[in-house]
């Protein structure tokens, strides 16, 4: 949803792959035939039972080694010397870079996240100096300094690399240590030029930063009429607060006009004939409908965005794709982001999630959803809101609610351990995971950011107004803090340091959702109604509907670019909105009966956060198994074991947590049983 991970201090450590590449895409100067030479003789050294050791960590070591770290014979003397068989040694030095890294890392990430508090949290104006801060990666140069002193060597020869069939075959039978040996060799599989880092750094701040200050004030919105349909001051950011005030006018008073406006608007912000003058300013009146602009009701020349948005969009793809060279088996983003970090490839995604938005139990949904409002469904329906408990409370009640309970961000800080306590954590563990996580106010819409150390805090961001913390920003804390609850048990309550965290980001959307849905819980609301839990079904399956549409135009987008390197921003866009309205119509058309609509690429993860969207529905998938897997156990104690399994593969990870893999038939199964409860 809402989440943000800004990890890009930690680029350096974790994209596997082998890399053959420095800044002039230089190769290894040891051949072949030194490279057995030097296997043999460690072979001889140390018995044939270190041999696969041995041949891995050389080849690992050869492809990373570059003329500047030596000659041929350096090379031969440095494994030599450095290899490590002795089983108690190697310990000693796992432990040693388990401490070093970790403070490494979690320092680092300290530095980035200071650097970025101007940018991230509402402190108020940003100076340009804010923004030189937040551009700056202060890691860019570690990986370099690492090989220079050639720590980075002796982590590739002692810890190799295993790919993700092998680690998928043999991890199986690994305990937690193993996989630390493993997830340490991963981390020196690439050598990117600091260059490059730090080009990427600036890229993805200046997007973010164009993200969450990409502002549209409902209160200024005209209808035909010349009417305000919002309250004055409503400020929602595009597009995660635009999308939820549409949830929220479900069951509202005049909230199907009010739905339409939204829409409208993001259209205009999709096709960017919005005018640059509603962005993030209230000195204008503006028509959605018909594009007209007022200031001081007297009518005003509208200027478009242009292309503005693709431009970051583009921007993002040409400093990721500068690293492609040095991926000779990696060598898109596209492959590095799902059969490195995601640890599913691309295709098994896809495919997995076209099987589901081509269910035929969608369809039967969208009929239900069609009686319930009385009317046939519209494009915005997308994120109808009607199965859910709080659609019979208004929006302006749950505000109220949540604005006296959090007037500040430290009335959250302060509510963290009766929220874990009513989960059925105790009262000591309520405190130690709460005394873990700072709540600050955001710029945008929200997000978690991770502690990489032991010793520091993650973060909650949301938003909160001057009044207190609105509904919205409420629901997005309780999704943020999820993730903040599954980092601090997978970084305090894992073997080892190496395997803290999660297989990948969709992981801990699970949690978080898992807490989202369970909002009104904590505000001491309940509904008892019987057929509650098959409405929360349908609207768990109907949202990740939409989710499922989201990330297909995301990943079909870089296909795209891939295909079309040199496009320019307004090529780009129209291939966006051709792409998206490809996807509706293939799987969506049918139930909202219109064609060619772009809905779909209204996200702003889109343009911030690279194929990140995936995480979501898989996310939800994950959310559910997890749900259906507690439903007779006890919360607290089964989300404590299982996220500290740790940063296994996904497919050893739900073999431990709940002993099935990730699939679309449990939601389906649950689906149908609850569309005959409904429809009976």
């Amino acid at each position: 949803m809402r989440i943000i991970f800004i990890l890009s201090f930690m680029i350096p450590f974790f994209l596997t792959a082998c890399s053959t590449a420095n800044e002039e895409n230089e190769r290894s100067p040891v051949g072949e035939a030194a490279v057995e030479r030097v296997i043999d003789r460690l072979v001889e050294q140390h018995g044939e039972i270190e041999a696969d050791r041995i041949r891995r960590g050389v080849s690992q070591t050869v492809a990373l080694w570059r003329e500047a770290d030596g000659s041929s014979d350096d090379f031969e003397a440095f494994c030599l010397a450095h290899f490590i068989s002795d089983r108690e040694e190697l310990d000693e030095v796992f432990d040693r870079l388990e401490h070093n890294f970790e403070h490494l890392y979690g320092y680092m990430n300290r530095i980035t996240l200071e650097l970025n508090r101007q940018l991230h949290e509402d402190r108020g104006p940003i100076h340009p100096i804010d923004q030189k801060f937040g551009a700056y990666s202060p890691s860019a140069h570690i990986q370099d300094d690492l090989y220079s002193n050639r720590i980075a060597f002796v982590v590739s020869l002692n810890f190799p690399h295993y790919t993700l069939e092998e680690k998928n075959a043999l991890g199986v039978g690994w305990d937690d240590r193993q996989w630390g040996f493993a997830r340490l060799g991963d981390v020196f599989t690439a050598r990117i030029p600091p260059r490059l880092l730090q080009e990427y750094s600036q890229t993805s701040s200046e997007t973010r930063l164009y993200i969450s200050e990409y502002n549209i004030y409902a209160g200024q919105l005209r209808n035909e009429d010349g009417e305000a349909l919002f309250p004055e001051g409503m400020k929602l950011l595009a597009h995660w607060n635009i999308r939820d005030e549409i949830r929220s006018n479900y069951g509202q008073p005049g909230g199907l006009e009010k739905k339409e406006m939204l829409y409208q608007v993001m259209l205009r912000i999709i096709g960017q004939d919005i005018p640059k003058q509603v962005i993030d300013n209230d000195d204008y009146q503006w028509n959605p409908f018909t594009n007209q602009l007022w200031k001081d009701g007297e009518p005003v020349e509208a200027e478009p965005e242009g292309t503005r948005r693709y431009a970051h969009l583009l921007n993002n793809f040409n400093a990721l794709r500068n690293m492609d060279p040095y991926y000779p088996q990696l060598d898109t983003y596209i492959k590095r982001r799902f059969d490195s970090n995601m640890e599913i490839p691309q295709e098994e995604v896809e495919a997995l999630f076209r099987e589901y938005a081509s269910s035929p139990l969608l369809r039967e949904t969208a009929e239900l959803i069609a009686e319930r409002l009385g009317r046939e469904l519209r494009p915005f329906d997308l994120w109808y809101d009607g199965f859910k408990a709080r659609s019979g409370i208004s929006e302006e009640a749950l505000d109220q609610i949540t604005k006296t309970r959090y007037p500040d961000a430290d009335a959250l800080n302060q509510d963290i351990p009766r929220i874990l306590r009513q989960l059925g954590h105790d009262a000591e563990m309520a405190r130690t995971i709460a005394g873990k996580i700072e709540v600050d106010p955001a710029r945008g819409s929200g997000h978690a950011w991770r502690t990489s150390m032991r010793s520091k805090p993650s973060h909650l961001r949301t938003r909160i107004g001057p009044d207190g913390m609105d509904y919205k920003g409420y629901n997005i804390a309780i999704h943020e803090l999820g993730h903040n609850v599954e980092q601090t048990i997978s970084t305090y309550h894992v073997d080892n340091y190496f395997i803290n965290g999660v297989p990948n980001t969709a992981f801990t959307e699970a949690l978080a959702f898992m807490y989202q849905r369970r909002d009104l819980e904590f505000l001491g609301i309940h509904n008892d109604d019987p057929m509650q839990e098959y409405l929360e079904i349908l609207d768990i399956f109907w949202d990740n509907y939409e989710m499922m549409g989201v990330s297909l135009v995301d990943m079909n987008v870089w296909k795209w670019l891939y295909d079309n390197p040199g496009a320019s921003p307004s090529e780009l866009k129209e291939a966006v909105i051709g792409i998206a309205s490809d996807i509706w119509n293939e799987f969506f058309a049918d139930v909202f009966g219109t064609r060619d609509n772009p809905l779909l690429s209204i996200y702003s993860h889109m343009i911030q956060s690279p194929l990140y969207l995936s995480n979501y529905p898989y996310g939800r998938l994950i959310m559910f198994q997890l749900e259906d897997h507690i439903r007779d156990r006890d919360f607290a104690s089964e989300e404590l074991r299982i996220f500290s399994i740790g940063r296994l593969t996904p497919r050893h990870w739900m073999d431990r947590a709940v002993g099935e893999q990730i699939s679309n038939q449990p939601i389906f199964d649950a689906v149908e049983l609850a569309l005959e409860a409904l429809l009976r």
